[in-house]
């Protein structure tokens, strides 16, 4: 029987004191916890300390994707598992990972479902259910790409198994705090489009505002998840419109077209 593999638990963060207690206390079973903090100014890596977790310094923010590239470095686990701050490892999420390490996989990566909280429910519909994730794979094999926003893991053609168990994921505890990282995303997204030297129209604009609300509402069956889902298509709706509208300005302010 081979023996059981490490798990080194990766988290990046910036200022996440108010969630990241209970991120910790769900992997606090894991070998090791890595934390690269990138210049917290409240108690977030105080508490990462206190929870015996090894915490890290990386202040030049490059993006999201660089920073896991950062973080997972410091690892020496056999296996990593990526999370953010506002996430959690139910137990028989843990059950699963802790099936894989005893036996795992060399040629996978490994799935697993987000429960996703939006204004206090955990939805069910809108896209955000079962949101699967891969989070989990051999340190040695397999890295994070380097985009600023919506990284990825970099699997090549290894195959997923999906695992049982859910994530959950406090994604929308508050909703001001919640618009305010989706306006970063959005700004992050059209930067590197008009870098590469993407451009879009009006029509553009408002076809894919249009077209992010039906599919939240419509298509992902927003409808089922009440209230909720409604002001969720409506929000899916405006983060688009902001990346957009975001991109036709930075094309049009580049080229001084102030009229």
């Amino acid at each position: 029987m081979s023996q059981r593999k490490r798990l080194s638990v990766v988290l990046i963060t910036l200022n996440e004191a108010k969630l990241l207690r209970a991120c910790l206390e769900s992997v606090s079973w894991a070998y090791e916890i890595i934390v690269l903090d990138a210049g917290s100014s409240d108690e977030t890596c105080h508490i990462a300390a206190q929870a015996g977790a090894r915490v890290f310094q990386s202040t030049d923010w490059q993006g999201f994707g660089i920073q896991r590239l950062r973080a997972q470095a410091y690892a020496n686990g056999d296996y990593i598992l990526m999370l953010d701050a506002d996430e959690r490892v139910t137990p028989p999420l843990k059950r699963a990972i802790q099936a894989v390490l005893r036996q795992p996989d060399a040629k996978a990566v490994y799935s697993f479902a987000r429960r996703n909280l939006f204004l206090g429910r955990f939805m069910r519909h809108s896209g955000w259910y079962p949101d699967r994730v891969v989070r989990l794979y051999a340190r040695k094999h397999h890295r994070y790409n380097a985009q600023p926003v919506h990284e990825s893991l970099e699997k090549g053609e290894c195959g997923i198994i999906p695992l049982t168990g859910n994530l959950e994921h406090l994604t929308c505890y508050h909703l001001p705090t919640f618009q305010r990282k989706q306006l970063e995303y959005a700004e992050s997204w059209a930067q590197e489009k008009h870098r590469k030297g993407y451009k879009c129209s009006m029509c553009t604009i408002i076809s894919h505002t249009y077209c992010a609300f039906i599919k939240t509402w419509l298509l992902r069956a927003g409808f089922l998840d009440g209230k909720h889902g409604w002001l969720l298509a409506v929000v899916n709706a405006q983060y688009t419109f902001n990346k957009y509208a975001t991109l036709w300005a930075l094309h049009h302010v580049v080229k001084g077209n102030y009229h």
